[in-house]
């Protein structure tokens, strides 16, 4: 995306790691004034990649917080499976905190989502999971 989420998050925390699929996305923001926190400073790592492959090569515990905030799943099914969120889970850091960005709860598709993601969440050992409507996600926690 346009890098707003990291530049947001990179407000209140020490590091921020974004990683985006498409590197023509980051040319866009290299020209758009409102992403341009993105490449100031040292405070956000960029990565380029499919998230899936690139969570595989990062170290254990690595992260306090994650926001996911993948593509649709019809555009992105292997970033909403038992495997990515168990890769996830494997990052974290425990008693680690996951937002995962899933689309309007209410319409058809994402309510199918959200239980879909929340069940597999669980399955990898997420608790606490819980909808939060108002931000279009799910929160979960590692144990």
């Amino acid at each position: 995306g346009l890098g707003y989420t990291a530049i947001a998050a990179a407000q209140s925390a020490q590091h921020v790691t974004t990683i985006e699929l498409d590197p023509v996305v980051l040319e866009i923001c290299r020209s758009n004034p409102w992403s341009q926190a993105l490449f100031e400073g040292s405070q956000i790592t960029q990565l380029i990649g499919d998230s899936f492959d690139l969570i595989a090569e990062m170290a254990d515990n690595t992260f306090a917080q994650i926001i996911h905030d993948p593509p649709m799943f019809s555009l992105a099914g292997h970033l909403y499976s038992a495997d990515f969120y168990a890769e996830l889970y494997r990052v974290l850091q425990p008693r680690g905190k996951l937002f995962h960005y899933i689309g309007n709860p209410e319409s058809k598709s994402g309510r199918s989502v959200t239980v879909g993601a929340s069940a597999r969440l669980t399955e990898v050992g997420f608790a606490r999971i819980q909808r939060r409507r108002d931000a279009f996600g799910i929160v979960a926690y590692k144990r």
